[in-house]
């Protein structure tokens, strides 16, 4: 850090200026045919209902040890749910496991009410983007007709064959690729062994019963298109990889998005490149992509409990509480990785820190991505820019305006943009918010 302070006054509030220039930066993406590129995946979401007194009775009935999770354990047995489930609840944190049991998948659907949603980061960035208006292009490793449906909007894309094609028309005959996930919610009371407990924060665990993310094919059609057509990139979005547990699967897919990259980068050098953390459950598969993908990336996206992991694993404490605790904690991440700019999201505030983004206004991205988050997490869906707007009604997070305020107090050459929430203290929904809120920021993106 130097001695420059952040230039930072007292937040402005600008939702509604940036939201009333949606539409003109719609039309000028659907003109010059620059296009927000989002990539790897999509899944067929069953989302469980969420029921405490069933939840409760899942735990009176199958917790035989403390509560626990380990990144890498795995749900062989409804014994290992209730003990992995309830440690996520007492903690208020998200995460991924895989479910190896089919017994466990059907059992769950009994006890709770499945709802059929879109998943997958990609998928639900796509479909964000276009509840708002904006055309974008996917890549999907589900094609089924079920998901293809549920993105099928006007201007949403894939590539097929030597072309951008209409989303439906790349859908295939083939099943669904299952998620289930159960959303727990703030204040919820639950009992372990007796004791009973409070969710500290609404939250959603996710389980897999899939193969496929497990090696994440990437149609060959797909980098072809963009290696002939990288200067119609304005950004790409890279995600879908944490499902993956063998490195050699992973060095595969690097061996292919390397020189892929490099390839987009020579030829289009101002695209910007965005790669979006996750719980991995491989934690070293986590590490390859970071430090392999990093140099093509302009920005890295990443929540507080990501970033809270990830240096706890060097040895370094983060306090999410404390805004130049925040900050070291960034530069860390960054220069291990040799990162060259940070978007960090979070449920009262968004913040980018790094390099200067020449002739993007990363504050209006946050504000996007912080709308358009608030608005799923109020109504229950991809908002539309009408809906949005309702949701400007909202107050700003207090924690978040408090965050600005001593933003101030910060030294660094780095930029530093923070943006307070609309807060929603009992949200409707916490599924895909956060990669609502990364289809957002990509707005800004001209």
């Amino acid at each position: 850090m130097t001695d420059g302070k952040v230039k930072c006054m007292a937040y402005q509030d600008k939702y509604e200026a940036y939201l009333n220039e949606i539409p003109a930066d719609i039309e000028v993406c659907r003109q010059n045919k620059r296009r927000h590129v989002f990539g790897y995946t999509g899944n067929y979401d069953i989302v469980l209902k969420w029921d405490v007194d069933v939840y409760n009775q899942i735990l009176e009935e199958f917790l035989k040890e403390e509560p626990a999770a380990n990144a890498g354990d795995t749900v062989d047995s409804m014994e290992d749910f209730a003990r992995i489930s309830s440690y996520c609840l007492m903690k208020g944190i998200g995460a991924s496991f895989d479910v190896t049991s089919l017994e466990v998948c059907k059992y769950l659907q009994a006890r709770f009410e499945p709802e059929p949603a879109l998943g997958g980061t990609c998928a639900q960035g796509v479909a964000a983007h276009a509840a708002v208006g904006f055309p974008a292009v996917a890549q999907l490793t589900d094609k089924c007709k079920e998901v293809c449906k549920m993105m099928d909007a006007p201007g949403v894309q894939v590539v097929k064959g030597k072309e951008l094609v209409p989303v439906m028309e790349g859908a295939s005959d083939e099943a669904p690729v299952y998620h289930m996930i159960l959303q727990f919610s703030k204040d919820d009371k639950f009992v372990v062994h007796g004791k009973e407990y409070t969710v500290p924060l609404s939250n959603r665990l996710i389980l897999f019963y899939d193969q496929i993310h497990k090696i994440v094919p990437i149609d060959q059609c797909f980098f072809d298109y963009w290696g002939e057509h990288a200067e119609d990139i304005s950004s790409y979005l890279v995600s879908g990889f944490d499902a993956i547990l063998d490195p050699a699967v992973m060095e595969e897919r690097l061996s292919q998005l390397v020189p892929h990259f490099e390839t987009i980068r020579k030829k289009n050098p101002d695209f910007i490149g965005y790669l979006e953390g996750a719980y991995y459950m491989n934690p070293q598969v986590k590490e390859m992509i970071f430090r392999r993908l990093a140099p093509y990336m302009n920005i890295i996206g990443t929540n507080e409990e990501e970033l809270v992991a990830q240096n706890e694993a060097y040895g370094i404490a983060t306090d999410i509480t404390d805004i130049h605790s925040v900050i070291k904690g960034l530069e860390d991440f960054m220069s291990r990785y040799g990162i060259r700019g940070v978007v960090l999201h979070t449920k009262d505030y968004a913040m980018y820190y790094g390099e200067a983004l020449k002739g993007i206004d990363i504050e209006k991205g946050l504000t996007m991505g912080n709308l358009m988050s608030g608005t799923r997490a109020r109504i229950g869906k991809y908002g539309t820019l009408e809906e949005c707007r309702e949701s400007l009604k909202l107050g700003l997070s207090p924690t978040g305006l408090a965050f600005h305020e001593k933003l101030k107090e910060i030294r660094t050459d780095k930029t530093a943009v923070l943006v307070p929430s609309r807060y929603l203290e009992h949200p409707k929904y916490t599924i895909g918010l956060g990669d609502t809120f990364v289809s957002g920021v990509h707005t800004c993106f001209p």
